[in-house]
């Protein structure tokens, strides 16, 4: 047997060992959540909050084990001196001790895996060779090894003179699925760098197409998850994405990391209730999103308080009762005062409203000769408070409002909104004008988001229950803390894991959950890819999720392609962090090979785009294949078609992507679906068939074995910001580029 085949066989075997301990913690791990599903524990509410509980941490755990299943070891460590009696190092997805808890596999993430990303021939960090493990399944197929002491390879130990093509390079010329895959494996130097960065302020994260910007902010969110457990556990993280089909493509890739408490959104999904899909057309876009617009939906809010302009007269038990126009206006100043949202301020307006006509209906029925005393001015304010003439009355001056219905009738009513924004333009104020019935767009969700600020839930929860919420809290910590010293768990879970999942309610949910329900929720971080597309009312929602403006942001500005985008990451950010945020940049294009990068970048140059040039690190092996349409109405469609086939002729595994206009969408993707039928589908469904027919914004973030481009002059005339869009779709393969012109 032979050097490689014997090295082979003992990686296996130490693999296979691995396995086994993740199966003996999977099936104890069960084996604690049947028993604590069997405990009785009868009608005691707190013994059952306690049971549930922990049945939620092993039911998580559980998940954890069975998500890492794949891949689960990929790197192993041999070190220049020994740690605990043993020369190497094994690196996985997660950390694994035995019963002795004695390290047997260690967390990617963790301080000692670090030399396995980072470790040089010229630094080599204490690392004599590094060696790379491929898997399919749970067998170990290939192995690749670094060697850093030259001793090894004169003489030295002879399993570490394996050789072999990179891991990397295998990795990127690897079959695309359809969706995203981890890079735990191949993470480069500068990556690791950026990913292992502390938690504090914004960092951005700035680089071309294909220099793994997003596989670097999804494995950064695992990073940050592991090392600030305690601070972002029962906070969450929240990653926000361009589109639906960008988070179907990236959805699988923290699980794999063994991380579960994300959540997953895009713009359009920020305010619970509300999925906007749709685009408004460039200057709507560009106004909804101007900061302008917060300082108009607080002047719609405020002109909602106000008091009548001539007396009116209110009927209560028969009594004509004439209310002066000052006395509603006193009852707003009061409300206005206390500086509260529109709807937790009205409960102060309709209280001191009540009170003056509570008075003023005295002083009327004494100066007719009735004895008016305190019982009697409880039951004339309550007459008061159920009239229908009152609440016509205080619903004129002060209305209760939801944040759909302000937007609503700011966009239906031509009227009010030039009296709010005299300033604007006919045609600005015509951006905006639309029937209350059409469905909310992107950039609709953070105009909601900042009606609700400003409008507050209503009617407010009362003092009285905030106080009996933090009792309970109180409580909650003091039984948890019990229950882990009583079940002897100390150190797997904290008081304060266990207490969040006290739920007074039936089952509360994992936290990614209650913070995808909950609009006022904060994060303790937020990571944000396409950011340069984010206009400044998106920020400010984002930023109100995350007030400690611990932020990932992922982005590259010569990729904008909304009209409301950013033009340089100063404009975009000084406004919101100040000088709290800093910039790192990836240079080095690993998805893209060198042929196609050459294009895309001298196209967008030629157009004037802020570009970072990459290097890419490979050149390819097929060159960039251009088609022209014949003239007719379905001839662009029909050469599409054509191009895929021939494509698809080359290499029918893997996955092909056709970009094609919003326009063209429907008929070219018509042609592809009548030509491969089941294998071709558009939109978000079609990422998990071999062929998908998109439009260049839903192709964003992705990348794909080979793209074919319908009409690249198209799609570059579409897009507001010209030219992005096309420097976008062209830098998606990993393979191959066809070109169809018209």
């Amino acid at each position: 047997m032979g050097v490689l085949e014997s090295e082979l066989e003992r990686e296996r075997a130490v693999v296979a060992g691995l396995y086994q301990r993740l199966d003996e913690l999977r099936s104890e791990t069960e084996e604690r959540l049947a028993r604590v599903r069997r405990d009785s524990v009868g009608s005691n509410h707190q013994a059952r909050s306690e049971r549930d509980a922990f049945a939620r941490l092993y039911e998580d755990q559980l998940t954890q084990l069975r998500d890492v299943d794949a891949r689960l070891v990929f790197g192993r460590l041999l070190l220049d001196e020994p740690v605990d009696g043993c020369d190497h190092r094994y690196i996985g997805r997660v950390g694994l001790r035995d019963d002795d808890q004695r390290s047997l596999l260690v967390d990617w993430r963790a301080q000692q895996a670090g030399a396995f990303y980072q470790a040089t021939a010229s630094e080599p960090m204490g690392v004599r060779a590094r060696r790379h493990l491929t898997m399919s399944g749970r067998q170990v197929t290939r192995i690749d090894d670094e060697v850093f002491d030259e001793s090894l390879l004169d003489g030295g130990s002879a399993g570490e003179q394996v050789q072999g093509e990179g891991a990397l390079l295998a990795a990127l010329t690897a079959q695309r699925t359809g969706r995203m895959h981890d890079i735990v494996a191949t993470i480069q130097a500068e990556q690791d760098r950026i990913i292992r960065s502390d938690l504090r302020g914004a960092l951005v994260v700035q680089g071309g197409p294909g220099t793994g910007k997003t596989a670097v902010a999804l494995h950064r969110a695992a990073y940050l998850l592991y090392a600030n457990r305690q601070r972002l556990s029962t906070s969450g993280v929240l990653v926000v994405g361009p589109s639906t089909a960008f988070l179907r493509y990236i959805e699988a890739v923290l699980p794999s990391l063994g991380e579960t408490g994300v959540v997953l959104s895009t713009l359009g999904e920020l305010f619970p209730g509300v999925e906007a899909t749709a685009e408004d057309a460039p200057e709507a876009a560009i106004l909804k999103g101007s900061a302008q617009m917060a300082r108009l939906l607080s002047r719609a809010v405020k002109s909602r308080q106000k008091a009548p302009a001539d007396e009116q007269t209110i009927v209560v038990d028969n009594e004509r009762l004439v209310v002066a126009p000052d006395l509603i206006q006193r009852a707003i100043a009061k409300a206005q005062r206390t500086g509260k949202p529109h709807n937790v301020a009205r409960v102060t307006f309709v209280k001191h409203a009540l009170a003056e006509l509570t008075d003023q209906l005295a002083a009327q029925l004494r100066a007719s000769g009735s004895t008016i005393d305190d019982a009697d001015l409880k039951v004339l304010r309550e007459d008061l408070r159920t009239s229908y003439d009152v609440r016509v009355l205080l619903n004129t001056a002060w209305l209760p409002l939801t944040p759909q219905k302000l937007l609503q009738d700011l966009y239906a009513r031509p009227a009010w909104l030039a009296e709010l924004a005299p300033r604007w333009t006919e045609q600005q104020r015509d951006a905006l004008h639309r029937d209350r019935t059409e469905p909310f767009t992107v950039s609709d969700v953070p105009l909601l988001d900042e009606a609700a600020e400003l409008l507050g839930d209503f009617p407010g929860r009362p003092d009285p229950a905030d106080r009996e919420r933090d009792r309970q809290r109180k409580r909650d910590l003091e039984n948890a803390r019990a229950a882990i010293r009583n079940m002897g768990v100390q150190g797997l879970v904290s008081a304060e894991q266990l207490a969040d999942g006290f739920a007074e309610q039936a089952d509360r949910g994992t936290t990614a959950e209650r913070a995808a329900a909950d609009r006022s929720w904060t994060y303790g971080h937020v990571v944000v890819d396409e950011a340069q597309e984010l206009s400044p009312m998106q920020w400010r929602v984002l930023v109100r999720r995350c007030p400690m403006k611990s932020f990932t942001i992922v982005g590259d500005i010569a990729q904008v392609a909304s009209a409301s985008g950013a033009t340089s990451w100063q404009d975009a950010l000084n406004p919101i962090f100040k000088d709290a945020w800093r910039l790192e940049e990836l240079t080095v294009n690993y998805r893209t090979p060198a042929q196609i990068t050459r294009e895309a970048e001298r196209i967008a140059s030629s157009a004037g785009l802020p570009i970072t040039p990459t290097r890419a690190v490979r050149e390819g092996d097929w060159p960039i294949r251009r088609v022209t349409a014949e003239r007719g109405d379905a001839a662009l469609a029909a050469a599409v078609a054509g191009a895929v086939a021939h494509d698809r002729g080359i290499d029918d595994g893997g996955t092909l992507a056709v970009i094609t206009t919003a326009s063209d969408l429907p008929e070219v993707a018509a042609a592809v679906e009548e030509r491969f039928g089941d294998a071709a589908g558009r939109g978000a469904t079609g990422l998990s068939r071999p062929i998908a027919v998109l439009t260049g914004y839903e192709a964003k973030g992705l990348e794909f074995d080979a793209v074919v481009l319908a009409d690249p002059d198209a799609l570059a005339a579409e897009s507001p910001r010209g030219a992005a869009s096309l420097y976008v779709a062209m830098t998606r393969p990993t393979q191959r580029l066809t070109l169809v012109a018209r």
